[in-house]
C-alpha cells in the first residue's frame, strides 16, 4: 500500500473532502505545489483554480476560489472561501461570469469596481479551467 497524507478540503460552508492520498496538487499564488505524505511544513495563499488529489492511483478534482494550503506532518488542510468538486462546477454560470468581468473592466461605469472585475474574471477563468480539464481528461464522479 502506497504512503498516504490526509487531506481535508473545506469552504466556509461545509466539508468538501476529507481522506487520505497519495498526493495533492495546487495552484498557490507563487507557483504550483506538489505535496506528498512526509512534505515539509507549509502555509501558503491559493489562487482561484484547481486542487487535486490522488487516490489510489485516481485524480480526483476540486475548484476553489483561492484560500490557504496548510502542510503539516501528517495533514493538509484546504481553506476555500468556495470549494466544490470540479465536476459541480456550472459551466454557464462560469461563463456569464467571465462576460460580465470582461464588460466591467472595458466600462468605465460599471457597478463593479475594477479590481472587483478582475477577481471575477479570475475566478470564472479558473472555473472554465477546471472544466476543460475534466473534459481532457475523461473524470467524472
Amino acid at each position: 500500500m502506497a504512503m498516504t497524507i490526509h487531506v481535508d478540503i473545506v469552504s466556509a460552508e461545509n466539508e468538501i473532502y476529507s481522506g487520505p492520498v497519495e498526493a495533492v496538487f495546487a495552484s498557490a499564488v507563487m507557483g504550483e505545489l506538489g505535496i506528498y505524505p512526509r512534505h515539509t511544513p507549509l502555509l501558503t495563499r491559493l489562487k482561484p483554480g484547481e486542487v487535486r488529489v490522488l487516490v489510489n492511483g485516481k485524480e480526483e478534482q476540486f475548484y476553489v476560489s483561492g484560500g490557504m494550503l496548510e502542510v503539516q506532518p501528517h495533514v493538509v488542510t484546504v481553506l476555500a472561501d468556495t470549494a466544490m468538486r470540479a465536476t459541480d462546477v456550472d459551466e454557464a454560470a462560469a461563463l456569464q461570469a467571465k462576460t460580465d468581468a470582461e464588460r466591467a473592466l472595458k466600462d468605465s461605469d460599471a457597478k463593479m469596481d475594477y479590481a472587483e472585475a478582475q477577481v471575477k474574471l479570475a475566478e470564472a477563468m479558473a472555473q472554465l479551467r477546471s472544466i476543460e480539464r475534466l473534459r481532457k481528461t475523461g473524470i467524472s464522479h
